[in-house]
């Protein structure tokens, strides 16, 4: 994957093409909006690179992390980050693009997350923080518009239990809430990280049927972000 980076950073500056970050808790739904978007426009959609999360020649990392955080944070968190850079970084193959969560929430939700609940050692943290700001500040990386889906930690709890992955069986209701109140701050509050772009918030604590008609209420809003 590296090898492939001094090709992307040289196409760089391709002719711009809006780029859209779907973000939100685990289970708030992001998966369905982005199926629903490719499928009923012209949209390239980028789901989060799970499956190479859990496959990094033949290790699972992201396993590795929930049932044991302190030991494989830093692990997951910097492949999280090479791999997300790879999204931002690929070439646009359609006139808009989606990509599922952005290298912001990696750090700015998920890292800060394990450091602020201890079970990241400081030292990992500062690592992890060097490497995101030398990336934010050396790379383009344009976000046009972020698209919040807006969900109580007790409705992706629920969720959660439904779909059953092996990996997030062992996620706790205060991880979901620790992850929700990190998003409010983000992308509501606006009170920690900055926002690299404008955001619309989707409440998403509904059935699949509503969930639906809001994504076609709001398509406009979306598909004209990146030529305001």
């Amino acid at each position: 994957m590296l090898s492939s980076f001094q090709g992307k950073l040289e196409r760089n500056g391709e002719a711009k093409k809006p780029v859209i970050c779907i973000e939100g808790n685990i289970a708030s739904g992001k998966t369905t909006c982005l199926k629903y978007f490719s499928e009923t426009s012209n949209i390239e959609v980028l789901t989060e690179p799970v499956s190479k999360w859990r496959n990094v020649r033949g290790h699972n990392p992201l396993a590795l992390m929930y049932q044991d955080p302190e030991r494989w944070g830093i692990t997951l968190q910097t492949y999280v980050q090479l791999t997300m850079l790879d999204r931002h970084l690929s070439m646009i193959s359609a006139p808009v693009r989606m990509i599922e969560r952005s290298i912001f929430s990696a750090k700015y939700i998920f890292v800060e997350n394990l450091f602020r609940s201890g079970k990241m050692p400081e030292v990992d943290y500062a690592v992890l923080s060097e490497w995101f700001d030398w990336i934010s500040t050396n790379i383009s990386l344009p976000v046009d518009l972020i698209v919040y889906l807006q969900t109580s930690p007790q409705t992706c709890h629920e969720r959660l239990k439904q779909r059953c992955r092996e990996e997030e069986k062992v996620i706790p209701m205060e991880y979901l809430e620790s992850i929700h109140q990190l998003y409010e701050d983000w992308l509501i509050n606006r009170t920690s990280s900055p926002l690299p772009a404008p955001v619309l918030v989707i409440p998403a604590d509904h059935d699949l049927k509503k969930m639906l008609h809001q994504y076609e209420e709001n398509r406009d809003k979306i598909l004209a972000a990146g030529y305001l």
